[in-house]
């Protein structure tokens, strides 16, 4: 699942123009936005054997009085997926492949959400489940886990080191699948992207606002984004901006000082748990995500993501703290989203992770 010359993350290719023959663009720009709608997109061939459970077509909120000097702000709620962040997306063509492959059981190391949802969507396709969790994991999650019937396994390490322990164990084990921050949950994460333009009736907004854990959101989103330039479904990109929390940056570091390498953070502790990755695999390409389009890189304090989290709260958005940090960092941009149209993708359920609320 890696370059074997570099060990950074591998990334799919497509066909564009069988994707283009294949969509019937009237067709398939009307229909109702979903996960699966695009499926062109993605690696599958056997529509009969995806693994879907309703993800995808969350809702996009205009929120545009929190953020009264852009054009318009809009908030992507990932936490009306089934378990209630946008992970769902990944573990849908994760399983789906592990399924397609025959496998009996899924391997996953994870902060949290990620794990709660490969765990819900093997449990629905009735495949075994082992979960590597750092010990900073919130419990809530770790039940939430345990609910879908999920096995899991604790280690003082960091995510880094639970991904370790993951790989390993799969490559004993030929009936495993490893599932995580690879390929094919970047593709499946993709439809974030899809659905942004689709719900703004094919039009792309000027910058898209996303946290980075591990990277792999920032980089699907504008992937998708420029898939639907290539493929003359839109006509324009917008800029990325990439937020992390202020003890665990290390691709703000980077962009910060011009460089391609990512300095991994030892023991990243922050409110913002489900991004606390101090060895992010995708960072590099989250890099070139935010430099391609333009874009920025920022971090923000536990506080100020709390305050984000407590405020979209008050407007009806329910978010953990983790799912607050992009609205924190829109908060940092300065001019640059003065009379732009801004989204700011909110991934995970306030019921996930309840820090810091009596």
């Amino acid at each position: 699942m890696r370059c074997p010359k570099c060990n950074s993350a591998l990334d799919a290719e497509y066909d564009y123009k069988l994707i283009q023959r294949t969509i019937r663009k009237d067709e398939f720009m009307r229909e109702c936005p979903g996960h699966w709608k695009y499926w062109a997109f993605m690696p599958v061939g056997d529509l009969s054997r995806i693994v879907a459970m309703g993800e995808g077509g969350t809702p996009l909120i205009d929120l545009t009085r929190l953020l009264p000097r852009a054009k318009k702000f809009l908030v992507k709620y990932e936490a009306a997926n089934p378990t209630g962040s946008f992970k769902d997306r990944g573990s849908s063509l994760e399983i789906t492949k592990a399924v397609t492959w025959g496998r009996k059981r899924v391997v996953i190391a994870s902060t949290g959400n990620m794990g709660s949802s490969v765990a819900a969507f093997a449990a629905f396709a009735r495949l075994r489940c082992k979960i590597i969790l750092p010990d900073f994991v919130n419990t809530t999650k770790i039940v939430q886990m345990k609910a879908y019937g999920a096995e899991i396994e604790l280690t003082s390490g960091d995510y880094a080191d639970a991904m370790e322990i993951a790989e390993n164990q799969v490559r004993s084990d030929p009936k495993s699948f490893l599932a995580g921050d690879y390929p094919w949950r970047c593709e499946g994460t993709k439809t974030v992207g899809f659905e942004i333009a689709d719900q703004m009736y094919w039009h792309v907004p000027d910058a898209v606002i996303a946290p980075i854990g591990n990277g792999t959101l920032i980089w699907s989103v504008w992937k998708a984004f420029k898939e639907l330039m290539i493929t003359g479904i839109t006509d324009a990109l917008p800029f990325m901006i990439g937020v992390q929390a202020e003890r665990c940056d290390p691709v703000v570091r980077a962009w910060e000082e011009r460089t391609d390498t990512i300095v991994p953070i030892e023991d990243p502790r922050t409110v913002a748990s489900a991004i606390a990755c101090g060895t992010p695999i995708d960072g590099l390409l989250a890099l070139k995500a935010i430099r391609e389009s333009g874009g920025i890189c920022v971090r923000v304090t536990d506080e100020e993501i709390l305050r984000a989290r407590d405020e979209l709260g008050s407007n009806g958005v329910f978010v953990e703290p983790s799912g607050a940090v992009s609205f924190a960092g829109a908060r940092k941009t300065g001019d640059l989203l003065d009379q732009k149209t801004v989204v700011c993708i909110a991934t995970g359920h306030g019921l996930k992770d309840m820090y810091g609320i009596e």
